[in-house]
């Protein structure tokens, strides 16, 4: 509550003063000694600037570096020029083989067949069974004899049946015995075979 005067005879003062100056105002000759005397300054502040931060520049990424491709040189070889005045070699083709003398085909021997009919070897004929005499069988068997280099009979074989087995066997069996001249090629004996035909035939 103390404060309170004070604070009045502050306000009366100001009033005071603001009066005096209002009268001063109005009053032109003193108006122009004031302003004269002082001029009237007035500053604009301004509002501070606010600085912007400074962006930091872009990082640059390091560049790749360029692949440098190697080109190999081909190796030229060296070519040899003979002097244009050099005569060049002639070179005689070889002389062709001479050419094979033909060979002669060896001349091939005649082979004579095994001979089983001549006198000397005295074969006997076959046996006509009985047993066909009376059942009337007759007939042509035709054998394929196997020969030896000794004139034995090998093998015997019934190319042709008469159509009756009692004949073919007897015919079989009879030559299987006989007596033959070997084939031979130039002088020397070879087996061969060789075909015989027997006939059984009935008389009256």
């Amino acid at each position: 509550m103390a404060m309170r005067p004070q604070r009045i005879g502050l306000g009366i003062t100001i009033a005071l003063h603001a009066v005096a100056i209002a009268a001063l105002l109005s009053y032109e000759p003193a108006r122009r000694a004031l302003l004269a005397a002082a001029p009237i300054m007035v500053d604009i502040i301004a509002p501070p600037k606010v600085e912007r931060p400074t962006p930091a520049p872009p990082t640059e990424l390091p560049r790749p570096k360029p692949v440098v491709k190697r080109v190999e040189q081909p190796v030229s070889a060296p070519v040899l020029t003979a002097p244009a005045d050099a005569p060049s070699p002639i070179v005689a083709p070889p002389p062709p083989p001479p050419a094979p003398a033909p060979v002669a085909a060896p001349t091939p021997s005649l082979v004579t067949q095994p001979i089983f009919n001549a006198d000397y070897l005295d074969n006997p004929a076959p046996i006509y069974p009985s047993a066909s005499r009376r059942a009337g069988e007759q007939g042509r068997v035709l054998l394929r004899v196997l020969v030896n280099v000794k004139g034995g009979a090998d093998e015997v074989q019934v190319r042709s049946s008469s159509g009756f087995a009692r004949l073919d066997d007897s015919a079989r069996v009879t030559v299987q015995r006989w007596k033959f001249v070997p084939a031979k090629r130039g002088s020397e004996p070879v087996q061969a075979w060789v075909l015989i035909p027997i006939s059984f035939r009935l008389e009256g």
